[in-house]
């Protein structure tokens, strides 16, 4: 079986099984990752080489760098496929392939799965129900948009993974000092109409167009609420048979299809608007979803997103075809906090359901799985209460919990 060569990006320590998996499946692993993230407990046995690029900023590489130290490597070495391990890697890979004309994902596409305001666009012109929103280039734009969509208003950058930099506005005075504020990168945000209502997210696996495992799932509090006020972070899977499931199954596969995704993980978000009960799209990434939502997803599924994905490149890369094996019913939660310790003590949420302790430091994060959905709302508020009660740390550590 002739060996593959991939290379992974990933600014952030993340994809452990996805580069064990390709590895197991005959394939050589290039790992390019930043210089600061040398020491983390990276699958060596299945990285051939690595190199490491230096940051500009966190997650911000020098481009032109990272285009030449690639047609360094290009010129001993086929590179058969790039993957981007994090949300902030998608760019970097797109602009990877396009230049080398290496297959997957280009451009043109990336655009819709990393830019809040070309997905916002696309999906509004796909028929796909989104809040409100507008470009803030233009003065009179942005007047006439205030004029007209009540506030409160989210001002969001267009390619910050997750909920970091979002300010919720409730006066056109505070929106403007904002935007003066912002000067120069004042093109890189948009402006939204803030809708109250319950977060959902949809984890799925897509192959040849077609979407062949699908996970939803409720946040018990959003990940914006989380970034900006600390606290507990807590979400639970929906049943696969629920009304809930079944209309996120369904705006996710429009989501997807008229985005133009061909394959791999995705991590998508959509908000139920409290004043309509209407489903509206909030965003999506081509990428495995953050903040050990894997460990969710296959404690009730029992399905490893990131190895199935591992699955997929390689089915991909040698013409295979690829099926999802059938998930299991169960119903999990997961619950992830910032608290004082270093390493938590773990001995006083140890119960049936709690089916893995999550390692991370200066976080508590625990997965339950059950047959029963109560049980999993019952430990997830019961470890709130306690977390809360009793480890909580407000001010953090710097740390990273994108969903």
């Amino acid at each position: 079986m002739e060996e593959k060569i991939i290379v992974c990006i990933s600014c952030y320590y993340k994809g452990y099984d996805f580069m064990d998996e390709m590895k197991k499946l005959g394939n050589k692993i290039i790992l390019v990752t930043s210089e600061s993230l040398k020491e983390k407990n990276w699958p060596w046995h299945a990285i051939e080489e690595v190199f490491y690029m230096s940051e500009l900023k966190p997650s911000v590489w020098n481009l032109e760098h990272l285009v030449q130290g690639f047609s360094h490597l290009m010129k001993t070495r086929k590179v058969d496929a790039v993957v981007a391990l994090d949300d902030y890697d998608v760019e970097k890979a797109a602009l990877i392939r396009e230049t080398f004309r290496i297959p997957g994902m280009g451009q043109t596409t990336h655009r819709y799965f990393r830019d809040k305001l070309a997905m916002r666009q696309k999906a509004k012109d796909s028929g796909i129900n989104v809040p409100e929103f507008t470009a803030v280039f233009n003065n009179d734009q942005v007047d006439q948009f205030t004029d007209k969509v009540p506030a409160p208003w989210v001002l969001k950058p267009r390619s910050e993974a997750s909920a970091s930099g979002i300010k919720k506005l409730s006066s056109k005075d505070e929106l403007w000092a904002e935007l003066d504020a912002l000067g120069e990168e004042r093109h890189l945000f948009l402006l939204e109409s803030f809708k109250p209502g319950d977060v959902f997210h949809v984890d799925s696996l897509t192959f040849n167009k077609e979407i062949v495992f699908t996970s939803a799932s409720k946040y018990l509090a959003p990940p914006m609420q989380v970034s900006h006020e600390g606290g507990v972070f807590r979400t639970k899977t929906l049943g696969r048979y629920s009304e809930e499931f079944k209309a996120l199954d369904e705006v996710n596969a429009k989501v997807l299809s008229s985005f133009g995704l061909l394959n791999g993980a995705t991590h998508t978000e959509f908000i139920r608007g409290k004043a309509d009960g209407k489903w509206y799209f909030l965003e999506t990434s081509s990428r495995v979803g953050g903040a050990h939502i894997p460990d969710l997803v296959e404690a009730s599924s029992n399905i490893n997103i990131w190895r199935e994905w591992a699955k997929i490149e390689d089915a991909l890369l040698r013409g295979k075809t690829y099926q999802a094996s059938k998930p299991t019913g169960y119903f999990s939660g997961l619950i992830v906090a910032l608290i004082k310790d270093k390493h938590p003590d773990y001995s006083a949420f140890e119960n049936e359901e709690a089916v893995k302790f999550l390692p991370i430091d200066h976080h508590v994060g625990i997965v339950y799985k059950s047959s029963d959905p109560e049980i999993i709302q019952e430990r997830l508020d019961s470890a709130a209460e306690k977390i809360q009660a009793e480890m909580l740390n407000i001010l953090p550590p710097k740390s990273k919990l994108t969903s």
